[in-house]
């Protein structure tokens, strides 16, 4: 460049070179030549080129500052356009990475359960250390921005010593060669999220412009995060409210269904379904076998139809333990053994009063805390059931006891109105004929009172009566409805049960005359010790004669008469007793004793001369041999009800 020649052109000539010598093409030098051209002095011409030199660094950096603001604004308008979160990260990292100059530029995000920083986009990058690195927290340059949450760079990593060093970090800024770190923190709210870097694999001091453009950038990145994490919170909370709203439908669901079967159940108590409604609509919405049990776990009823028996269920160790636990929880509960059949039961109760169970079968039918409920209420329905057909029970108990109370009394009062009582159960007053009385032991009355009622006719009543049990119905025989009778008692109870038949009753008004005559019957077994077995009051009517009203006599009178037989018996180990029962059963002839007991002779008349020892010379007399042979009878009455049992309808006085 030249000075310009002439005056007429030296305006625009100085301002057009002024302009050439301000672009960054012209050197220091040509610029003070200029001047000096344009005949500045030296000092001007410094001044000049000084301030030539400003100008110039002040377009370098608005040009910079141009072009960092576009990429700013180029970065912001993606991150209000892009959803992808890792899409935006990496291109973040890219672009500060193409505006930084660096080498290698990375992102790290800050883990605020272990509080570890980890390596999530890099650009540049070329180990694998790099790439995947985790940050301990509280090691390295990265765990020092972290916890001051402001930037900070060194020159070179090797010599940084303001946070302790870890191997892991270490090696992998030696795998990737990094020399010179800047990092600026991620931050929103205070909270840290991250930190960007921008690393050279040599030597390099960072400008504030630097790091300013770079915490521009990690700004951005910030909101990128911070938006991804609010995105997620916002997945999560719409999926949870879906969960909760899918729950709230089952609910409502359940709820519905579970009204549904309430209603049935109370309509097993209102419109008298019983028990057989319960465990059906149990089946039904449960999906399983169910059975409904008494407190002594007899089976009232089953949903499969099976045919029920009045004897006990056997259940297993852990389904009786799982009723105790219902039982003292008042709540629903499963079965620890999953091999049994039952694998849920609800123990059904009132108050302290254990009622019954419910049980029910496996199936793959779900069980829910609905279906618990569902159970549960299914047993309070039948505690109302069980105390309602109780409370009906006692009162059609009491009326029958009441009814055959007077049938059997003789008082005219009580016999007033007998025709229409009678009736009002379906029974005529007129056919019943037979009464029985069973003598059982007070505890085992009201089961044999059940058993007897599974096999009583129409129209017949049974119910406790004088410390007994009476039976007043119509048999035609009373003989062989006492065998029937015993039969179904037995069954039930076992043999621990005297049925007494007396003779049939022509007309209603003999009826308690011969309850008297079978109590008195009673009375008499009871003191010989017959526990068991089905007779009739005519195979002890002799006795009974004699000892009805006061049956413990019999004792006195068999000791009174072969009392010395049976005590030299009994002390000296003899059988002087089966001797004499022989003589008695062979109408007094020793000849027809000793064939029966298959003894000679001789050996019969020796042991009468020792019962004439003991019993006095004159036993043998009409009066005296007839009370031996009475008490005789009596005292082996008395060993047969001690010692067997189950003795039929023929056991009687004669054929002792």
């Amino acid at each position: 460049m030249t000075a310009p020649d002439s005056d007429s052109d030296s305006a625009p000539n100085v301002i057009a070179a002024l302009f050439d010598v301000t672009s960054d093409a012209v050197g220091d030098e040509h610029v003070e030549q200029v001047l000096a051209e344009f005949g500045f002095g030296a000092t001007e011409v410094a001044e000049t080129a000084a301030r030539i030199r400003a100008s110039r660094s002040e377009f370098r950096r608005l040009r910079r500052r141009e072009n960092e603001l576009a990429v700013l604004y180029s970065s912001a308008r993606e991150l209000a356009q892009v959803r992808d979160v890792d899409t935006l990260l990496q291109r973040l990292v890219n672009r500060a990475h193409d505006i930084m100059g660096t080498d290698v530029t990375y992102l790290s995000e800050f883990d605020v359960i272990t509080r570890d920083l980890n390596v999530r986009k890099t650009a540049g990058a070329v180990s694998p250390e790099l790439q995947h690195l985790q940050v301990p927290a509280g090691a390295g340059l990265v765990s020092a921005i972290a916890e001051s949450r402001a930037a900070q760079w060194v020159q070179n990593y090797s010599d940084y010593t303001q946070s302790r060093h870890d191997e892991v970090v270490d090696a992998a800024i030696v795998a990737e060669g990094l020399v010179a770190i800047l990092g600026v923190p991620m931050l929103s709210d205070g909270q840290i999220l991250g930190v960007l870097f921008a690393a050279d694999r040599r030597e390099r001091r960072f400008t504030a412009d630097q790091i300013a453009l770079l915490s521009a950038l990690a700004d951005h990145a910030s909101v990128v995060l911070q938006t991804a994490r609010a995105l997620d919170r916002a997945e999560e909370s719409a999926a949870e409210t879906g969960r909760a709203l899918d729950e709230l439908r089952e609910h409502v669901s359940a709820r519905d269904k579970s009204n549904v079967v309430h209603q049935d159940l109370i309509h097993a108590v209102l419109r008298g379904g019983g028990y057989a409604q319960v465990a059906r609509t149990l089946s039904s919405s449960l999906e399983r076998s169910t059975v409904v049990v008494d407190s002594e776990l007899r089976p009232l009823v089953k949903s499969s139809g099976e045919q029920i028996t009045t004897v006990p269920m056997s259940l297993p160790p852990a389904v009786s333990e799982a009723i105790d636990q219902s039982r003292r929880s008042g709540r629903c509960t499963f079965v620890a053994d999953s091999e049994t059949v039952i694998q849920l039961v609800s123990a059904v109760t009132a108050g302290e009063s254990f009622l019954g169970a419910i049980l029910l079968n496996h199936s793959d039918a779900p069980i829910g805390p609905v279906e618990l409920r569902t159970v549960e209420r299914a047993a309070q329905v039948t505690a109302i059931l069980v105390l309602q057909h109780s409370a009906a029970a006692a009162a059609d108990r009491r009326a029958r006891d009441e009814l055959v109370a007077d049938l059997l009394s003789t008082a005219p009062e009580r016999r007033r109105d007998l025709e229409r009582r009678t009736r009002n159960l379906g029974i005529s007053l007129g056919e019943l004929d037979t009464v029985l009385v069973v003598s059982v032991a007070p505890e085992l009355r009201t089961a044999a009172l059940r058993a007897i009622g599974q096999s009583l006719p129409v129209a017949g009543l049974a119910a406790q009566h004088a410390g007994l049990i009476a039976v007043v119905s119509r048999s035609g025989n009373p003989a062989a409805a006492a065998t029937v009778i015993h039969r179904q008692i037995t069954g039930s109870v076992g043999p621990h049960a005297v049925v007494i038949a007396p003779a049939t009753a022509e007309r209603p008004e003999e009826l308690p005359a011969r309850f008297t005559s079978a109590l008195r019957t009673a009375r008499l077994l009871t003191a010989l010790g017959k526990t068991d077995g089905a007779v009739t009051t005519a195979s002890y009517l002799p006795y009974t004669v004699l000892f009805g009203e006061n049956p413990e006599s019999l004792h006195q009178f068999i000791d009174e008469v072969i009392g010395p037989v049976l005590a030299y018996d009994r002390d000296k180990d003899t059988d002087l007793t089966a001797t004499l029962r022989a003589l008695v059963r062979n109408d007094g002839s020793p000849t027809k004793a000793a064939r029966a007991l298959n003894y000679h002779p001789n050996t019969v008349v020796q042991r009468l001369d020792r019962i004439r020892t003991l019993l006095g010379q004159s036993w043998r007399e009409d009066e005296n041999f007839f009370r031996v042979s009475m008490a005789t009878r009596l005292d082996e009455l008395r060993d047969v009800g001690t010692e067997e049992a189950g003795s039929g309808i023929n056991d009687s006085a004669d054929g002792a």
